[in-house]
C-alpha cells in the first residue's frame, strides 16, 4: 500500500513526501464537500464539484468517499447540511467558500472545516482558513522589498470590511512599513488624501518658488532654466520608496492614477499591490506600469484551466483550483493522521506543494508561498 500510494502521489503534484502511517484497505476515507449547489453561487459551486472530480481521477485512491452537501450560501443551511455530514460520520469538510456561511459552524466540534475564504479574523476554533490570505500576500511583498533593498515603504488600505485583515497581516509579516494610510475610495475624497499622503502641495509649491526666483534673477542662462522647470511638476522628493496599494479593479487604477497626478509614477517607485489574479486590464493598461503583485504559479494555473475547458467545455474560477488542491492536501493529511481526531489535523507543521504552490500548515493555520510578477510594458514577467 505505502509504494502504491506513493507512485500516485508523485504522479499528482510531484512533490516527495514522507508517510508515517498506513490505513487499512477497508477503512473509508470520507470527506465532506460543502459548497453552493442551489441559489445565487450554484455556478461557483457546480466548479468546485467538477475540480474536485478531477482531482479524484488524479488521486486514484477507491477509499476515498466524498459526500455532497449544499450551503446555498446561506449560514442556516450551511449549519444544517453540515449536521448531516456529522450523522454521516464525516470528520473533514472541504468548504464553505464564503466567510459568512460560517457562523454556526463552531456547534459541530466534531468535524474540521477547510473554508476556502482568505479571510482569518473571527474564524470559529473548528475551522482553517485556506484562501490566499493577507499574510501570505505581505509576506511574499516582503521578500521582493528584501531583494530591492528598499528602505522606506507605505501602505494604502481603502476603508473597506477587509481593512482590519491588512492590519493583523501586517502585524503577522513582521514587514517594516514607514506608515499604514487608510483612505477613502470615494472620487471627491481620494484625490485630496492621496494629496495629503505625497505632500504634493509643498512640493508643487518649492516648483512655484523656484519658479519666481529664477524670474527674479539676473541669472545669464535664467531662459534655459525657466524652460527646464516648465516640463516637471514638483520639486522635492516623498517620503517613500515604494508603495503598496491594498486595492482591485478599478479603485486600484484610481489610486495609481491620483499618484500619478501627485508626480509620484511607477517609474519613480515600486508600485505594488494585493494579488491581482492576472488581471488583463492591468496589462493593456501601460500607463499605470510597472507595476508588481504576488500570486499563485501563473504556469500551473494556465495548465488547470486548459485541462478544466476540455473536460468540461467551461472555464473554472481561482477557487476551482484552490479546492483541487484542497483534495490532494487533506488526503495528504489523512495518510499522515487519525481522521478520528482532526482538531489535530492542521496543528502539526506540514509542508505541501499543490498545483498554486506551495501550502504552509501549523495551528490550524494554511499560509501559502506565492510567486512575484511584475507587468511592464504590457508584458507579464515573473520575478520569482
Amino acid at each position: 500500500m505505502y509504494k502504491i500510494f506513493k507512485i500516485i502521489f508523485f504522479s499528482f503534484f510531484g512533490f516527495l513526501f514522507l508517510f508515517t502511517k498506513e490505513i487499512s484497505a477497508e477503512e473509508k476515507i470520507k470527506i465532506g464537500l460543502l459548497v453552493p449547489i442551489t441559489g445565487d453561487d450554484k455556478e461557483l459551486g457546480q466548479q468546485i464539484v467538477k475540480s474536485t472530480r478531477i482531482a479524484l481521477n488524479d488521486i486514484n485512491e477507491e477509499r476515498l468517499e466524498i459526500h455532497l452537501k449544499d450551503t446555498n450560501s446561506n449560514p442556516n443551511k450551511t449549519l444544517k447540511s453540515a449536521l448531516e455530514l456529522k450523522q454521516l460520520g464525516v470528520k473533514i469538510v472541504i468548504g464553505p467558500v464564503f466567510h459568512k456561511s460560517l457562523t454556526y459552524l463552531e456547534e459541530i466540534e466534531e468535524i474540521t472545516f477547510l473554508s476556502l475564504t482568505n479571510k482569518t479574523l473571527d474564524l470559529p476554533k473548528n475551522v482553517v482558513s485556506g484562501g490566499i490570505n493577507a499574510t501570505s500576500q505581505l509576506s511574499t511583498i516582503k521578500k521582493f522589498i528584501k531583494l530591492n533593498e528598499i528602505k522606506e515603504t507605505i501602505i494604502l488600505t481603502p476603508k473597506a470590511d477587509y481593512e482590519n485583515e491588512i492590519k493583523k497581516a501586517i502585524k503577522n509579516s513582521k514587514i517594516k512599513i514607514l506608515k499604514h494610510h487608510i483612505y477613502s475610495a470615494e472620487p471627491t475624497k481620494l484625490t485630496e488624501q492621496i494629496e495629503k499622503i505625497t505632500d504634493y502641495k509643498t512640493r508643487k509649491q518649492n516648483l512655484e518658488d523656484e519658479k519666481k526666483r529664477v524670474e527674479n534673477s539676473e541669472l545669464v542662462d535664467k531662459e534655459k532654466l525657466l524652460e527646464k522647470l516648465d516640463k516637471i511638476y514638483t520639486i522635492g522628493d516623498v517620503n517613500f520608496d515604494s508603495v503598496i496599494i491594498s486595492d482591485f479593479n478599478e479603485n486600484l487604477k484610481s489610486i495609481i492614477t491620483s499618484l500619478l497626478y501627485t508626480d509620484v509614477s511607477p517609474e519613480k517607485k515600486y508600485i505594488i499591490t494585493f494579488n491581482q489574479w492576472f488581471n488583463e486590464s492591468l496589462l493593456l493598461d501601460e500607463t499605470i506600469q510597472p507595476i508588481y503583485y504576488p500570486s499563485i504559479n501563473q504556469k500551473n494555473l494556465e495548465n488547470f484551466k486548459n485541462r478544466f475547458k476540455e473536460e468540461f467545455n467551461k472555464s473554472p474560477s481561482y477557487l476551482s483550483l484552490l479546492s483541487y488542491d484542497f483534495m490532494g492536501l487533506v488526503y495528504y493529511l489523512s495518510l499522515k493522521n487519525d481522521l478520528k481526531n482532526t482538531s489535530t489535523l492542521f496543528k502539526n507543521k506540514n509542508t505541501f506543494k499543490g498545483k498554486i504552490g506551495i501550502f504552509d500548515v501549523e495551528n490550524n493555520k494554511i499560509n501559502h508561498r506565492l510567486n512575484f510578477y511584475k507587468i511592464e510594458n504590457k508584458v507579464l514577467k515573473e520575478i520569482f
